[in-house]
């Protein structure tokens, strides 16, 4: 099982990720950033979409809700947008997993996926695979910047640990 305190670290992970990630692709342009490069969700903004999307379809999963879709690229019309509610989500994470107890986690959440199949899963396991998602899909980011021409930037767990502890001398 995940404790808390792996979770709460896990979201700063995330956060701090995604930031990476939103910094390595500001520097695209609208055409690059809606370029389709066949990758999963086609372009770097529809997958740095679905990051923002799956968190906010988990979040409603979390408040008892069951969306039928995710969010579509689409709807975002440039990086800043996107950005901007990416940023949002993490940082909501955050402050959710800061307030839970030990006994949340154990919660069991009842949902349905997108085609109307019933699942059921404490909410350590959905937040678990929020933030093992998200890796997934920085990776393809990363893969779409480097055919774009774009120098990616790491953002390994390990990288996030050096950090950490070199603020932590400071």
């Amino acid at each position: 099982m995940v404790t808390l305190e792996l979770l709460r670290f896990l979201f700063q992970f995330n956060l701090w990720a995604d930031l990476r990630t939103l910094d390595a692709s500001s520097s695209l342009t609208g055409e690059q950033f809606t370029r389709n490069l066949g990758s999963s969700f086609g372009s770097v903004r529809d997958t740095l979409v679905h990051l923002y999307g799956a968190e906010w379809v988990w979040n409603e999963r979390i408040q008892g809700r069951s969306p039928t879709a995710l969010v579509s690229g689409a709807t975002f019309p440039d990086f800043a947008s996107v950005r901007v509610k990416l940023e949002e989500m993490d940082r909501y994470y955050i402050d959710f997993v800061s307030r839970l107890t030990p006994e949340d986690l154990d919660r069991v959440m009842h949902y349905k996926s997108f085609a109307g199949d019933a699942f059921s899963n404490p909410l350590w396991q959905s937040l678990h695979q929020l933030t093992n998602h998200a890796s997934y899909h920085r990776g393809q980011v990363v893969t779409m910047l480097r055919q774009l021409g774009v120098k990616p930037v790491s953002t390994d767990l390990i990288g996030f640990y050096r950090e950490q502890a070199a603020a932590a001398r400071a």
